[in-house]
């Protein structure tokens, strides 16, 4: 059904969408992204489903956006760039709109846009041995598409300690940072996470939904605008000059230009 995803689902109608490009650290392709708004589309639109749980195969939750992917926008169009970045951005919005509680697991490491997805999760929990970091500036980018998400979940105040340094932070600070609710050890991770499960089966499903979208409408405006600006930042990344020398010296094992010797 999906070529990115492995999608379970239990009695209850509890679905979990699963990243499993585990070979890759579950980077989010151009595939895994139409996968991903995909299945939220399908899942917002499945009564039987009660709730979704985003959680990922292999040793990470997600490294974020996969750099071979972003290396062909350097040599696409304008138009091209702008539809690529485009699909990111409305694969999140569909995301943070599923009209189903979303539960987000986490372990490993969650990067970039790992981060953004956590962001658009309801509730995410994490292992405690969980490593995180905003990366996209040390590649000469920034997190423009998961931005609005990230500044929601964590507030403006929260997200400048973390947003543009590119620096990693545990579980402790990012239950701190609010990106997480909680972490606990790694083998209840599946406990913790049935725990967010549960109060959800003793609860009207249309009220569920109709209590997100209103919640979701009175915090932070995250429209057309917002989105389209993203999009538009993201997109001049990809066309400037500091992208491709950090993700070319990404891909050559070698330090940016700016790094330098006591980078």
């Amino acid at each position: 059904m999906f070529e990115t995803l492995e999608v379970t689902r239990d009695g209850r109608g509890v679905v979990t969408l699963w990243l499993s490009r585990a070979d890759k650290h579950n980077a989010m392709s151009a595939q895994m992204i139409a996968d991903l708004h995909r299945a939220a589309e399908d899942l917002g639109r499945d009564d039987s489903c009660r709730a979704v749980v985003l959680a990922a195969r292999g040793k990470s939750f997600c490294a974020g956006g996969d750099l071979a992917w972003m290396r062909q926008q350097f040599e696409a169009d304008p138009g091209t760039r702008g539809q690529e970045a485009g699909k990111l951005a409305y694969m999140l919005q569909a995301l943070n709109t599923l009209p189903k509680p979303l539960i987000g697991r986490l372990h490993g490491n969650a990067f970039g846009g790992g981060v953004g997805l956590a962001s658009v999760c309801d509730v995410a929990v994490g292992a405690e041995t969980i490593v995180m970091a905003l990366t996209e500036t040390r590649l000469g980018l920034i997190p423009a598409t998961i931005g609005p998400y990230v500044a929601a979940r964590m507030g403006e105040a929260n997200a400048r300690r973390v947003f543009m340094s590119g620096r990693r932070f545990d579980a402790a600070e990012a239950v701190r940072l609010g990106l997480l609710a909680r972490a606990v050890p790694e083998a209840g991770l599946d406990d913790a996470i049935e725990a967010e499960i549960v109060p959800y089966l003793d609860c009207a499903p249309g009220a569920v939904a109709r209590a997100k979208a209103l919640l979701r409408g009175l915090g932070p405006r995250i429209d057309a605008d917002v989105i389209a600006h993203t999009v538009g930042e993201l997109a001049a990344c990809w066309a400037g000059d500091e992208a491709p020398e950090g993700i070319g010296a990404f891909f050559e094992r070698r330090k940016p230009r700016w790094q330098g010797d006591a980078g």
